[in-house]
This record gives structure tokens, sequence and C-alpha cells, in this order.
């Protein structure tokens, strides 16, 4: 669907079913350079098991206007203007990479309207390879193509896919070369420069479940540490055997259970 905040066109995927703000409201944030469709089997799983979802495609990316803020909590409020837009009160929240950071941020801003929190391929500090972000400054393919090499576990790129046929790999460097120019940059420096996150995690009083990938080189699962002993509520985590970052392709059906039960 298609929402007008504060003058700007923002799109989000409803897993195939009507919006209802007074539901059992679930949102998937997706990473940096994405849209909506890195949930494409997760989203329409939710909204077939008794949630009423929300996608958004942030700012700047995919099918919505504007551009990426300049922060992790400036996205995480932008986040919150987008529900409260939409009559949401209470809501579980779950994000992936960079959409991890701002479901904490977004978390820790309003502890009393998050049910559940559920963190995919998360890590603290979020730190970026000076390089990569330089290449990813000046728009250099070899960006895309690096982060997608360290995306993947070994599986995946090999084959592996749940769907015959499907290249994981192919269909991920292609995701994030749809983006806007700039796009991977701001998303990337965004996360990099992300400071706060020990002292927003402190701030969560809700359940948090953490979906790591065993073979994860952007957000190793040894990276969690410091971050779980600093969340509030109760913690559950999973590691994905033979998984890296993209568990969402990689891992399809499990990432979409434990998506329902973590929320």
């Amino acid at each position: 669907m298609k929402i007008d905040l504060d003058g700007v066109s923002i799109y989000a995927h409803t897993g195939g079913r009507e919006f209802d703000p007074r539901g059992r409201v679930a949102v998937l944030l997706h990473g940096a350079a994405m849209d909506h469709t890195a949930y494409a089997m997760q989203g329409r799983y939710l909204a077939h098991h008794g949630f009423s979802l929300l996608v958004p495609d942030l700012p700047g990316c995919g099918m919505s206007g504007g551009e990426v803020p300049d922060s992790i909590p400036a996205l995480a409020t932008w986040l919150w203007r987008l529900l409260d837009h939409l009559g949401v009160g209470d809501v579980s929240i779950a994000g992936h990479s960079m959409g991890a950071l701002t479901a904490l941020s977004a978390t820790a801003a309003q502890p009393g309207r998050v049910r559940r929190l559920c963190l995919l391929g998360a890590g603290y500090p979020m730190a970026v390879n000076a390089e990569f972000l330089d290449a990813a400054r000046r728009n250099d393919r070899i960006a895309i193509l690096a982060m997608n090499d360290w995306a993947h576990a070994m599986r995946a790129k090999l084959g592996g896919a749940a769907l015959p046929g499907l290249w994981m790999v192919g269909a991920a460097i292609r995701l994030v070369e749809r983006a806007r120019p700039g796009t991977l940059y701001r998303c990337l420096s965004i996360c990099n420069d992300y400071d706060q996150g020990l002292e927003d995690a402190a701030r969560v009083t809700c359940p948090t479940g953490l979906i790591l990938g065993q073979q994860d080189m952007m957000a190793p699962p040894r990276g969690t540490g410091a971050l779980v002993q600093a969340l509030g509520g109760e913690v559950q985590s999973e590691i994905l055997p033979d998984t890296g970052h993209m568990m969402m392709s990689e891992r399809p059906r499990r990432v979409a259970e434990l998506l329902e039960a973590m929320l």
C-alpha cells in the first residue's frame, strides 16, 4: 500500500492482506539499500498466520520517496511517525542488519509500545570497513559485489535455494543494484556511526529474539555478546547452521517460523 507521510510517498507491503492498525501489528524492517522484497516469503507467511503486517520501504529505499535519514535514531523516529500516522498502538518489531539497529533504537525510544523485538543478523557495534565504505561512496559496483559475497554462506553460493532455480547471490546483487546512487553509502554510514546500541538495549523491556547465521561474516554471532548482556528483557536466540547474513533467502521457512514464534 502507498502512504502519504509528511508529503512523501511511502510504500509498505502488507503480505497480501489488508492492514489493520487495531490488529496484532508486526513491522519488518529491511537492511541497507534493500526493500520490502527482502522479506518476500516471511511477510506473506506472517500475514497469513494472524499478524497485521507492515513491511515499509524505508525512506529513500525501494518505492519510497525521500532520503535515508542521517542517523539510526532519526530512522527510528521516522518509524514512529509512520505508525502514529497509521493509528497503530502497540506493535512487535523485527529488523535485519540496518533494520535491526533501527528496531533496537525504536524500541528504546518507546519501550512501552513494543510487545516483542526480534533482531536478525544483528551485531554491535556494526562497524564498516573503511575501504568498503569508500567504494560505496564512489558508487563503485565492487561494494555491492563484496557485500553480497560476505553476506552469503558457502552453501548459498553453491546452490541450496529453497526455490529450485533461484540464484540467491545474484538476486541479492540485483536488489542492491536497484537502489538509487548514494543509498548504500548513506545506509552503511549510519550503521557505522550508531554508537548508542548498548544504552538503547538497556532500555528494552520486552522479550527479544535474535536470529543469527552461523557463517555470517557481516555480523558474526560472536559479536552479539555485549548486546545480549545489555538487553533489559528476556532474550531468546537461535543460530542457524550453514547460514550467512542473508538468512531470509538462505533459510526462508525456518526464519518465518522463528519470526512467528518470537513476535
